[in-house]
């Protein structure tokens, strides 16, 4: 098996944490320069790594050999789920890569549970994540009311001595609105959409 660098290597974890990550949100992170200069990086890599072509943009994942190599069990697809990540991703750069950021955290008062997409802390204070791309507004709806009986019952407010900020990632202003509206009852909510970060 070829002997990677430092880097490569480096980006090979990253990808094993994130699943999806794009040629842009690499260049981003990474600071290799220029797009041609992030191109010849990632060709180097090409046997460790699958690509999804998106117009101009290359979206990055772990191939089987890559995989193997960071000890990664988890087999990525792309399919419906690539876009959701990638939002989720940026959102992660956006604020500054933090370290103690977790995805997909079942987080649970032993009576309400919901998965949350992403979890982080930024100035001592826990923030959840939801990303709305495509789902109905039934379903925002149905994980808002489960955040609302997880502040209602207050156990995660006494454990945390403060109830996590929400903050959603949507893709329109509309959809903006609708989720600003969900939340009323909820204490410190934020609503970006996708171009708000970009």
């Amino acid at each position: 098996m070829k002997k990677l660098s430092q880097r490569d290597e480096q980006i090979l974890l990253l990808l094993r944490k994130f699943d999806f990550l794009t040629r842009d949100q690499l260049n981003a992170y990474f600071y290799f320069g220029t797009k041609r200069n992030t191109n010849r990086v990632m060709a180097n890599l090409a046997p460790f790594l699958m690509t999804i072509r998106e117009g101009y943009q290359s979206i990055y994942y772990l191939s089987k050999l890559g995989r193997e190599y960071v000890g990664c069990e988890k087999i990525r697809k792309k399919g419906g789920n690539v876009h959701h990540t990638i939002m989720r991703n940026e959102f992660w750069l956006y604020n500054n890569s933090p370290e103690d950021w977790k995805n997909e955290i079942k987080v649970s008062d032993g009576s309400a549970t919901i998965i949350v997409d992403s979890m982080f802390y930024k100035n001592n204070f826990c923030n959840f994540l939801e990303v709305d791309r495509l789902q109905t507004m039934k379903e925002n709806a149905s994980k808002v009311r489960r955040y609302e009986e997880l502040h209602r019952n207050g156990l995660l407010e006494q454990k945390l001595f403060h109830f996590p900020r929400l903050t959603w990632l949507t893709t329109t202003e509309l959809r903006r609105k609708q989720l600003a509206e969900l939340c009323a009852n909820l204490p410190r909510v934020k609503v970006f959409t996708y171009d708000d970060i970009k």
